[in-house]
């Protein structure tokens, strides 16, 4: 199957253009032009038309198509999530417009504010201060596979309502000259409560481990702003495969307990547990929206290591293992320095062990 690739080139020379995190504008590495993103419109290169809207399609994709590249002609494969990859011959974005158009749009983005040096550094700084990483981890061909790339959430509001019953219980102990006493009461409290969550995000790619992707939170949401095709400009990007009535009783999950433990801390007693949950949590409304990640997968022992970092803010994240040989070595070492330390002592204390 054969995709039309859309591509932003620069107004002023036709050379390949790419989003600047930094200045938010559109900077031609050729000519030097910068462009807003109403310049940007204005010249074609963004989506002028609204893009919230919910489409359909009923064609089942492939798993892996091919784009002609519009810039050298070369053809590249992509496999059934990604919307926006690059030209592995001449280095152009493309942007696969029926992966955009197809399924529901996203309605809003936040652009990456953070650049690639940025990520590199983090991830630098990962390796500062942890003696037992492995060095394998700090080669610079791991840190070049750093890629920006845009990930698919669904946001929800929510709203929870109804009662919960807790058993409390209320300790008291007290001593005299010959006994200690414990007086417990116990108590049944009921509590009602409605609460209500905006922007509640579960990753809707079910390439990306969860756990992961809400680690990297939280976003500033002030800085969602209209999708625009034009943002993808220089980045990766993926499309949802979890749709929202799927991904939705994740987000009920994480309402659910917030809503528990925010009406618990009203509970005056001691101690508390709940014994009859009769909240109902719902949905008022739901976006798809894509966000912005740095990420890297380092392969080490035939073990796959991900790391992420929140491409506005710079949070990073990621599971980091110990290097068995230089921990038994940096043992090894303190059990020496200790016995020295101890011999020393005892020598000064008149060399009695």
């Amino acid at each position: 199957m054969k995709l039309e690739s859309l591509d932003n080139k620069c107004p002023a020379c036709g050379a390949n253009i790419t989003f600047n995190p930094k200045s938010q504008k559109w900077d031609c590495k050729y000519c030097g032009s910068s462009f807003s993103l109403e310049e940007m419109k204005k010249h074609q290169n963004a989506s002028s038309e609204e893009v919230n809207q919910n489409t359909t399609s009923s064609n089942v994709s492939e798993k892996l198509d091919i784009y002609h590249c519009k810039n050298c002609g070369a053809e590249v494969m992509a496999d059934e999530q990604t919307t926006a990859t690059f030209c592995l011959y001449c280095g152009s974005t493309a942007i696969l417009k029926e992966r955009i158009d197809s399924g529901r749009k996203p309605s809003k983005i936040i652009p990456f504010q953070k650049e690639k040096e940025d990520a590199i550094e983090a991830f630098k700084g990962i390796y500062k201060g942890r003696p037992l990483m492995p060095r394998f981890f700090n080669n610079k061909e791991n840190i070049e596979k750093i890629t920006g790339v845009y990930i698919p959430f669904w946001s929800y509001d929510l709203k929870a309502e109804g009662d919960i019953s807790f058993t409390s219980k209320d300790i008291m102990t007290w001593s005299d000259s010959n006994y200690h006493y414990e007086k417990t009461d116990t108590y049944l409290t009921k509590k009602s409560g409605y609460l209500e969550f905006e922007k509640v995000l579960v990753d809707g790619s079910s390439r990306f481990d969860d756990d992961l992707m809400d680690s990297i939170e939280p976003f500033d949401y002030k800085g969602l702003v209209d999708y625009n095709h034009a943002y993808l400009s220089g980045f990766l990007a993926e499309k949802y495969d979890v749709d929202s009535e799927k991904a939705i009783e994740r987000a009920k999950e994480r309402a659910m307990n917030t809503s528990v433990s925010e009406i618990e801390s009203t509970v005056t007693h001691q101690t508390s547990m709940v014994t009859d949950n009769h909240l109902n949590v719902e949905k008022i409304k739901d976006d798809y929206i894509l966000l912005p990640v740095f990420m890297v997968n380092i392969k080490y022992k035939d073990k796959i290591y991900t790391f992420a970092m929140n491409g506005q803010t710079g949070e990073i994240v990621g599971n980091i293992p110990l290097d068995k040989t230089r921990t038994v070595l940096f043992s090894l070492v303190i059990f020496i320095l200790t016995f020295l330390l101890c011999l020393l002592v005892c020598m000064a204390m008149g060399g009695k062990l």
